[in-house]
């Protein structure tokens, strides 16, 4: 019970991190939105580190941290662009058909979920396509919806990134969010150092871009926790459950309305992920 209690913990702090990233990617080069944000969640996890002294990982163990560092920041920069450019109750519900890959992972080590999974997995696919399509003029078809290549980019990077931490957080939860981060925030300055934005329009975002950064390596801390009490098929598409807090967060501050197929189609994709994880 206390993994999935951690895992709907982590999917609220996901959905208040992603809502604020998206803004910040709204008004802001992405690249500052990753740097302020993942240098604030190094220097919160690395307190912790310090106060808390956990022991440190194997070799093996930390090569899966920086394997999802890696996914993650991937997952992030597509992510923060399809919030920059789409429609947040469209994005939000694709990049959380990323909790597939650590489904189809924990399957394959000899997980055996119910069949309420094998039809949230179709289920989350068929929402997943409904939801991409956007309609045209009236007898004009539909179109791919703005941001959905982006976010199914992302969707294959946080898949890939809550695996990893998974399998890092089995060795200590402090220890995996800390190598994720220690890998996520020099790939970031790299980017920064080659790009160059301008910061003309920084400062006032600043605090916005700090919370983004708390609340994600907050929801790191919080998945990696409930990863040790709870099978990775389960806690994985639980922590997904975000685009709920995104969706209801997009509605109510920015108004967002979507078509009525689309809406279906995210509703089918929320519910996919909620047979997924009954099907545990």
């Amino acid at each position: 019970m206390i993994g999935i209690v951690l895992a709907l913990a982590a999917s609220v702090s996901w959905g208040l991190a992603d809502f604020g990233g998206g803004l910040g990617a709204r008004r802001i080069q992405i690249v500052w939105v990753l740097v302020v944000s993942q240098v604030a969640g190094l220097a919160l996890v690395g307190t912790m580190a310090l106060v808390t002294q956990p022991q440190v990982p194997s070799a093996h163990d930390l090569a899966w941290g920086v394997f999802a560092g890696v996914l993650g920041v991937a997952g992030l920069a597509a992510f923060y662009r399809a919030l920059a450019i789409g429609t947040m109750g469209i994005v939000g519900p694709i990049s959380a058909t990323g909790a597939i890959v650590p489904v189809v992972y924990g399957l394959a080590r000899g997980e055996r979920p119910g069949q309420l999974q094998a039809l949230g997995i179709v289920v989350a696919v068929i929402g997943v396509v409904a939801a991409s399509l956007e309609p045209l003029p009236e007898g004009a078809g539909r179109k791919l919806a703005a941001g959905v290549g982006f976010a199914l980019v992302a969707a294959l990077g946080f898949g890939g990134s809550l695996l990893g931490l998974n399998r890092v957080s089995q060795a200590g939860v402090v220890w995996g969010t800390l190598t994720l981060r220690l890998t996520v925030v020099p790939i970031v300055l790299v980017a920064l150092l080659v790009t160059r934005p301008s910061a003309a329009k920084l400062r006032p975002l600043l605090p916005l871009l700090i919370a983004t950064g708390l609340f994600d390596t907050g929801a790191n801390l919080l998945y990696g926790a409930a990863s040790r009490h709870g099978l990775i098929s389960v806690v994985s598409v639980l922590a997904t459950l975000y685009p709920v807090v995104l969706v209801g967060l997009a509605y109510f501050f920015l108004h967002e309305r979507i078509s009525r197929p689309q809406l279906a189609g995210v509703a089918l994709a929320l519910a996919g992920v909620a047979l997924i994880s009954a099907g545990g």
